[in-house]
């Protein structure tokens, strides 16, 4: 009985199918079941039954379009060594969906043999594959979609095993030059399939409230204009010591009031050298004393809303404020100058943002808030001169959550209440029921401030995003800037050569 050889290809039968054709009823086997279309350039069906291995060789080759010649080292037919003969196989195999150049390398490898190609030439030779030499190596170059080539380097070297194996990315395309086996190139395909896709965005809401209550109250009479500044003086040349006044040399001016003098109260300062001495009582700021009787109350409330979007774990920082100037002086010497220089202070409210998308359709946050604001002014002596200085009032938050997509989490609160009161009085005289309210002063007040953060991620869908058509890119520059500005509102000298004798021109 003659070979049976079937090969159905997408254009039709070849000869050998022909001949296969040509066969007696009796010989031909059932009619095999319609393959499946098969994608372009892949024969839908590869079928042969009981056929010579150079045959099925040649026919694979003649579909593929290689030219190849035998390798007289195969053998087959010819007395091998110890002088046996060593006889060619029959095959029957049936594939789908390969194209010729798959089906000859899985054929040829099945049986110890491989195809090396000559370049310069480009003929191929059907060779014994040398089971000690390494498998060859092969280069392919991997288009990515959405994936850094630079972050795909180190996922694809876990599955190049091969040491000979290496992977070059080249970042202004964005491609991967793969250097490896076969077998690896095609857990090289997998590997990308699956990483390279399409990242998802997240959209950050936050709500910083920062609220701060002021209330102030202030009753009674301060006496410490008279009471606090007087000087006693005992020793000698009390009065020589006596500190001057402008115009005066050591002895207090009398104090004048509105219509005339004010009578001093005598004292006497002892001198233990010269004995007692007149001198005057109030050598401060006389008879002085503060009535109060006041309440004052203040509110800031201050709300900052920040928005963002960012692709998934990628860090997302927004920075609103105020960059505050500090003068810095420096003193100088006896060989240089003294001078200023300007720094600058960001009195700025900070968020920093890292989301990472989880299962569930929740949203992992890692989140650095912090909100920097001036303070009050502090005293500070420098080289001897007294300096007025800035403080800042500095608030930070550093925390992880997991919050549902579109929902609103209250991340975190800081609550400071400062209670302040002060009490001056005369002795005794303040304690005395009644009375006792016109010798002392009472002060109180709060600084209460509030802070609190909520924060809402949203995980960005497809429908999220809206096409808005512009026409920017068609524009030539030369439109006209003033658009709807007259002559009356402008002034641009007015363009006479518009204007003809019978009107304006077009």
């Amino acid at each position: 009985m003659k070979a049976k050889i079937a090969i159905v290809t997408l254009v039709g039968l070849t000869a050998c199918n022909l001949a296969w054709a040509q066969q007696p009823a009796a010989d031909k086997p059932a009619p095999a079941p319609a393959a499946t279309p098969a994608a372009p350039g892949k024969i839908p069906l590869i079928e042969f039954r009981e056929v010579l291995l150079t045959t099925a060789i040649d026919n694979l080759a003649r579909q593929a379009g290689i030219n190849y010649i035998l390798d007289p080292k195969v053998g087959f037919g010819q007395p091998d060594e110890r002088g046996q003969v060593r006889s060619q196989p029959n095959i029957t195999i049936r594939w789908e969906n390969l194209t010729a150049e798959q089906a000859l390398n899985a054929l040829i490898g099945t049986y110890g043999l491989q195809l090396v190609t000559d370049n310069k030439t480009g003929i191929s030779r059907v060779t014994v594959k040398d089971p000690a030499a390494a498998e060859p190596l092969t280069t392919k170059v991997v288009q990515l979609k959405f994936a850094s080539p630079s972050n795909m380097v180190a996922s694809v070297m876990t599955v190049l095993g091969d040491k000979r194996s290496k992977v070059i990315a080249d970042v202004r395309t964005s491609q991967l030059v793969v250097s490896a086996t076969e077998k690896e190139q095609e857990a090289v395909e997998k590997l990308v399939e699956r990483l390279d896709t399409q990242t998802k965005q997240v959209l950050i809401e936050a709500k910083i409230m920062e609220t701060t209550l002021n209330p102030k109250t202030q009753k009674g009479v301060n006496w410490s204009g008279t009471l606090a500044k007087q000087t006693l003086e005992v020793g000698n040349n009390a009065v020589g010591t006596t500190p001057s006044f402008p115009g005066t040399t050591g002895t207090p001016p009398t104090p004048s009031i509105p219509g005339g003098n004010l009578s001093v109260i005598p004292r006497v300062i002892y001198d233990t050298a010269r004995g007692a001495q007149l001198g005057t009582f109030l050598n401060a700021d006389g008879v002085s004393a503060a009535l109060s009787f006041l309440n004052s109350s203040g509110k800031t409330k201050v709300v900052s809303e920040p928005r963002m979007v960012t692709l998934d774990n990628q860090k997302a920082t927004i920075d609103v404020g105020l960059l505050f100037p500090i003068v810095n002086v420096s003193a100088g010497t006896a060989n240089t100058a003294g001078g200023s220089q300007i720094s600058y202070s960001n009195l700025t409210v900070n968020l920093d943002v890292t989301p990472r998308i989880a299962a569930n359709n929740y949203v992992e946050l890692k989140v650095q808030q912090s909100v920097l604001r001036l303070g009050n002014q502090v005293a500070s002596q420098v080289g001897g001169v007294n300096n007025l200085v800035n403080s800042f009032l500095s608030r930070k938050l550093d925390t992880t959550v997991l919050i549902p997509s579109g929902n609103t989490l209250v991340m975190g609160g800081l609550i400071q209440d400062e209670n302040r009161s002060d009490t001056t009085k005369v002795p005794l005289l303040g304690d005395i029921p009644g009375i006792g309210l016109l010798f002392r002063h009472d002060s109180k007040e709060l600084v209460r401030a509030n802070l609190t953060i909520f924060v809402t991620p949203t995980i960005v869908q497809d429908g999220d995003f809206q096409p808005v058509k512009t026409d920017y890119l068609k524009q030539t520059g030369a439109e006209e800037l003033t658009e709807g500005w007259n002559s009356w509102d402008s002034g641009k000298p007015l363009d006479w050569s518009k204007f003809s004798s019978g009107g304006t021109k077009d």
